[in-house]
């Protein structure tokens, strides 16, 4: 029985190769369309509902049996020696990869204000969906009180912030201290999370000072030890930090802006999109190695090690938490949020993107569809999301579709 499977397996692989030859030389006058909608791009674009959680990224038994180990090292007391980042030091290979990232926030914000300006970005006011290209497309996905009955968008012209959201954390001080309090809150200052995260990872800014330890911390017993000299009793988080987050911005000088000033708009994108290329492969180093939390129900974030205690989380069931944050792991998508669009292949065409044919449409990070429709090669990591092995249909060939 199970021969027979085998040979079935194989016979339709050898029938799928020969249609797939059969259709690279035929490309002049094909027969037939083969058309892969296997994966659907509209799992992507799906938000979760209010009640849910966030995926987890370890699952719940092994975040158990982290946390027995824990326990048992609790009971025997003996020096336990951590390994940076856990003992506050730095990692030194991940130095300059920190420099890196945070060289490329700064020039990718410049490319995507270039490119936008010439380029044409609609986002609905009642669900916050975005669209880059004219027409915006007429895929009814608007689904959120306040929509019409069906479920088609409402249209506006918008700008960089919705396409290249960011999130913002609190400064910390010192990464492996105490948390910040909820009295604490308007005292220190936030900037943004990944900004945070290339502070902590060895970047100095003066602005934002941080503590470089030169003798690393110990774990006795489930407590910290710390040989350097500790904070005086009179130390408070309010002389060493600027608290600029909530009621002022800070002014940006020249230095922190570069402006690329370059006429062909094509050498923009490409720049932009191996800048971006570059900070999305730079944060996941970056993460391997420092934490970063995030609450399971809102878009709150924390870089280091441990979450923050400021009681501001208005999302599911806060009640029982206290206003507090439920914390767990996060991933890249929850410090850089991806905002996905559905990607237009024919950038000339005048037909907006139909409903009926959207299992056939990829999607991308707006971003990167902003840089591709300027002329710039998308990478590697979406290609999967394009379905660029897909010919979209015309209407009347969606019955004949298989």
């Amino acid at each position: 029985m199970f021969c027979r499977r085998l040979l079935n397996l194989v016979s339709e692989q050898e029938l799928a190769l020969q249609r797939f030859v059969a259709a690279s030389t035929n490309s002049s006058n094909l027969p037939f369309v083969w058309y892969s909608t296997n994966c659907s791009s509209a799992v992507l674009l799906q938000k979760l509902k209010k009640s849910e959680r966030k995926p987890l990224v370890k699952s719940i038994n092994e975040l158990k049996r982290e946390a027995r180990l824990r326990n048992k090292e609790r009971q025997t007391v003996e020096e336990i020696s951590l390994k940076p980042p856990a003992n506050g030091l730095l990692v030194k290979s991940l130095v300059p990869v920190a420099h890196e990232v945070y060289a490329a926030i700064s020039e990718l914000l410049s490319c995507v204000s270039t490119v936008i300006k010439r380029s044409v970005l609609y986002y609905c006011k009642v669900c916050g969906d975005v669209h880059i290209g004219d027409p915006p497309h007429k895929i009814r996905t608007c689904n959120v009180a306040g929509s019409y009955p069906n479920k088609e968008h409402t249209w506006e012209i918008g700008g960089m912030q919705h396409a290249f959201p960011t999130v913002e954390s609190f400064h910390l001080y010192d990464r492996i201290g105490r948390a910040v309090s909820h009295n604490e809150q308007l005292e220190v200052d936030r900037i943004t999370a990944l900004v945070e995260l290339c502070v902590q990872a060895g970047v100095d800014i003066p602005e934002y000072p941080t503590r470089r330890r030169t003798c690393p911390i110990y774990n006795v017993a489930g407590r910290t030890i710390d040989f350097e000299k500790r904070f005086p009793k009179n130390f408070t988080m309010k002389k060493d930090i600027n608290a600029s987050g909530f009621w002022t911005e800070r002014k940006k000088s020249r230095k922190d802006t570069i402006s690329i000033r370059s006429d062909d708009l094509k050498v923009t994108a490409v720049r932009g999109m191996r800048l971006w290329d570059k900070m999305i492969s730079g944060t996941e180093k970056l993460m391997e190695k420092y934490a970063v939390q995030t609450c399971g129900y809102c878009p709150e974030v924390q870089v280091g090690p441990k979450g923050h205690r400021v009681r501001n989380c208005y999302a599911y069931k806060h009640q029982m938490r206290d206003g507090q944050h439920a914390w767990q792991e996060a991933t890249v998508d929850d410090l850089i949020p991806p905002v996905y669009v559905w990607h237009v292949q024919d950038v000339h065409s005048t037909k907006p993107l139909s409903d009926n044919l959207k299992r056939y449409y990829g999607v991308l990070p707006a971003v990167v569809e902003l840089f591709a429709q300027a002329g710039a090669d998308t990478p590697m990591r979406y290609t999967s999301l394009m379905k660029k092995d897909v010919v979209v249909p015309e209407l009347y060939e969606m019955k004949l579709v298989v």
